[in-house]
């Protein structure tokens, strides 16, 4: 394949003819079939429903990570039906800890429009299917490709990262031309059958050989090709998108007890954490302690006076944009009537209790401390 400028647009990238490599699929598929995994929960049945629901879990997920939450989820969920009836509360609290909780909601809210408006069939067009929820181009390729065996391509970061070191492309996905021309390259790589098993495998040669860091290039089955292996520029692609600092917050919470149960609030839906349950509490202001900042933001959110017995714990987590360190107290409250207005609903749970409710990652910490602090 060459890339060259347009003369009517200098410096815009497009290909020059359908790029060919002899043997490229073929050894590509080879490899797969000899060394790639064939054992994955997701890849014993290849329904529509099974692929969509993996490829959901997978964004920006380890596959280790995932394993348990996908045969959780199937076992509870094991139709798209059984998913699009389950309380909403059901389907986050098998998601509690995968992050990114609004894609549990579109699987939810995409199963209830499938079930209405494609009599329970996850559509097997590009069109059709890019008018769901939360799913997008590469969600779609992985679908009608390995689903419904049509020739559509992937393109994800592992994906991506190949293509770069192949081809020494500059292009790293940053904007939209240059995720164009990587679509492109990779639509063009296809071969006429066997799309399905060509992307699983190019993805799995990113995953487990082509590694960000110290790629496994004796292994690969494409080394030939490869002209960053070569070049000895494996490191230098693809080049590196300019990270955004991530802002460090700190909060404080409270866990108010009251007759053997704990105090806990449900977020109102939308923004990163809707519909999850936490303990009730705040940011900090400029000056402020932790014990000062927990006293205003339970009299602001919930009108009562605290009374702070005690440090509990603190947990720090690390979310993509920013790091929170929650610092958490054990309290009572000490005066005033609770009316909460920053929430959902609330209610008044026994500590043993606690776990059956689905909340974000960094309160499930406390939680499972609690548990463990009563035993």
């Amino acid at each position: 394949m060459r890339l060259r400028q347009t003369k009517s647009c200098p410096g815009k990238l497009t290909l020059n003819n359908a790029f060919t490599i002899d043997g490229f699929a073929d050894r590509l598929l080879t490899w797969f079939d000899q060394h790639g995994r064939k054992n994955l929960p997701w890849q014993q049945d290849t329904t529509p429903y099974r692929v969509w629901v993996s490829e959901i879990m997978l964004q920006q997920t380890q596959v280790k990570t995932v394993i348990p939450y996908f045969e959780r989820w199937m076992k509870s969920f094991p139709t798209l039906k059984k998913l699009a009836r389950a309380e909403e509360s059901t389907v986050l609290k098998h998601w509690e800890g995968l992050g990114y909780y609004s894609r549990a909601r579109n699987l939810k809210k995409t199963a209830q429009i499938i079930l209405n408006n494609y009599a329970g069939k996850v559509p097997d067009s590009m069109d059709e299917i890019l008018k769901l929820p939360g799913v997008g181009r590469y969600t779609a390729g992985a679908i009608l490709s390995i689903a419904f065996g049509q020739k559509v391509p992937v393109l994800d970061g592992n994906v991506k990262r190949v293509l770069s070191r192949i081809f020494l492309l500059k292009e790293n996905g940053s904007n939209s031309q240059s995720e164009n021309i990587l679509w492109e390259i990779m639509h063009s790589l296809l071969p006429e059958t066997g799309s399905g098993d060509f992307n699983q495998a190019f993805m799995e040669l990113g995953a487990t050989v082509c590694l960000p860091k110290n790629p496994l290039c004796l292994l690969c089955p494409l080394k030939q090709n490869c002209k960053a292996q070569k070049t000895g520029e494996q490191g230098l692609y693809p080049p590196r998108k300019l990270k955004t600092p991530s802002t460090k917050i700190e909060v404080s919470a409270a866990v108010i007890l009251r007759r053997n149960k704990i105090y806990i609030q449900k977020r109102k839906v939308g923004g990163l954490m809707g519909g999850l349950w936490e303990f009730p509490g705040g940011k900090f202001e400029p000056g402020e302690s932790a014990e000062q900042c927990l006293s205003r933001e339970i009299k602001e959110e919930m009108g009562v006076a605290l009374h702070i017995d005690e440090k509990f714990m603190t947990v720090k987590h690390s979310y993509t944009r920013f790091r929170v360190t929650l610092h958490v107290f054990l309290c009572r409250i000490r005066s005033g009537r609770v009316s909460p207005t920053e929430c959902e609903k609330w209610d008044w749970v026994k500590r043993e209790k606690l776990d059956t409710y689905p909340f974000p990652a960094a309160n499930v910490k406390i939680i499972k401390r609690l548990i463990n602090h009563q035993n």
